[in-house]
């Protein structure tokens, strides 16, 4: 399902571009992508869709901080719930954002939440929203697990 969450991020600019179910079914098929994870990733992004509609609700502006339910923590694990608090507190995400990025996680099954994939949800749900991610953000977002190289200051 991660695959495809990357192929519609790179392949399409916004969540606009991307064609009806129907015709992106068929595009991912035709990729070469399998069936279940096509079915998979649909489901996924309509849940994300649903998610991102409700956020978009007024709320007053939080100052507070997250306390999560242990079953959270079971699915999410330390590396992911450190990683969103790094977000949210550098700014990088709103309480709102912030919120749509767990429940979108708590809807992959797998525990503990592998980070790589954290922040293939983080990319997914900036794009859901037409937002790009600034600097610092998609050097976050971009940098794998396996990059031991120190990071250049600019």
């Amino acid at each position: 399902m991660f695959d495809i969450l990357v192929y519609l991020y790179e392949t399409y600019y916004r969540p606009e571009a991307c064609p009806d179910t129907a015709a992106l079914v068929k595009k991912l098929s035709a990729v070469g992508f399998p069936e279940d994870e096509i079915s998979e990733a649909i489901d996924w992004l309509t849940g994300l869709a649903t998610t991102s509609d409700k956020a978009q609700m007024p709320v007053k502006t939080s100052t507070g901080f997250r306390i999560y339910a242990q079953s959270e923590m079971r699915v999410l694990g330390p590396q992911a719930i450190g990683f969103i608090q790094f977000l949210e507190s550098a700014g990088l995400l709103s309480f709102h954002q912030r919120e749509i990025v767990i429940e979108r996680a708590l809807a992959v099954n797998e525990s503990p939440l592998p980070l790589e994939k954290l922040r293939i949800i983080v990319l997914m749900m900036l794009w859901s929203q037409g937002a790009e991610p600034d600097m610092l953000m998609f050097d976050e977002l971009l940098l794998s697990d396996d990059d031991n190289e120190p990071r250049l200051l600019h």
